[in-house]
């Protein structure tokens, strides 16, 4: 397995997933949506819609609407709780996140083939020591990073269906985003576009020492 140094902190696996791993976790996304079908998250105070439409599996789920960002366990338009991580997200974890506690979010993003993600940091979560975990699936982006102060150098590269990425130690609060789609360089998802995982752990490990990864 290939293991490409972006950045310090920045670690980049081509080709991660193989075709069939792929085509298993589309359809285990499917069951995802069903339970927790994607919504459009809105900006803080603006109420502006995102150009990704979202869900998430695991035990916390990430909203954003006009009363800020957050992790919720329960889906925003359904109240239901967010279905159980996939096996195989829960296996990238344990292959690449070098972390000793589970994941308890992951968020899923898909883009359409206008959608963007703007430079952010990802600060919502109580544990900076555990790293982020991003696999995609579908079309390639062009994935920008950069450092922890906003304007600063920025690095970018693309990512195809089946690459993971990690970002951690000293780019955990790195200023990362999305600037394009390359629409058609997949043929993985029928209705084309991408879709993006990312794993997160949430709170930190002695503040919840029962939580475990589910079965």
């Amino acid at each position: 397995m290939t293991r490409l140094v972006v950045a310090p902190g920045v670690v980049h696996w081509p080709g991660y997933l193989p075709p069939a791993a792929q085509t298993a976790l589309v359809a285990d996304l499917r069951e995802v949506a069903r339970i927790a079908p994607f919504f459009q998250p809105r900006m803080p105070k603006t109420g502006k819609p995102f150009s990704v439409r979202m869900t998430n599996c695991g035990d916390l789920g990430w909203v954003s609407d006009e009363t800020g960002y957050r992790y919720q366990p329960l889906h925003p338009a359904t109240g239901a709780p967010w279905p159980p991580m996939p096996a195989i997200l829960k296996q990238a974890w344990r292959d690449l996140a070098g972390y000793p506690h589970p994941p308890e979010a992951c968020l899923v993003n898909f883009y359409q083939a206008d959608a963007k993600m703007g430079l952010h940091q990802d600060r919502d979560e109580q544990d900076f020591d555990a790293p982020v975990v991003s696999l995609s699936l579908g079309d390639t982006a062009v994935f920008r990073i950069g450092g922890t102060q906003r304007g600063g150098k920025t690095v970018s590269l693309k990512l195809a269906s089946g690459d993971a990425l990690l970002f951690g130690g000293e780019a955990r609060l790195a200023y990362h985003g999305i600037d394009r789609i390359l629409a058609g360089s997949s043929a993985l998802l029928p209705q084309s576009g991408r879709i993006n995982l990312t794993l997160r752990r949430v709170t930190k490990p002695d503040a919840c020492a029962s939580s475990s990864l589910r079965a």
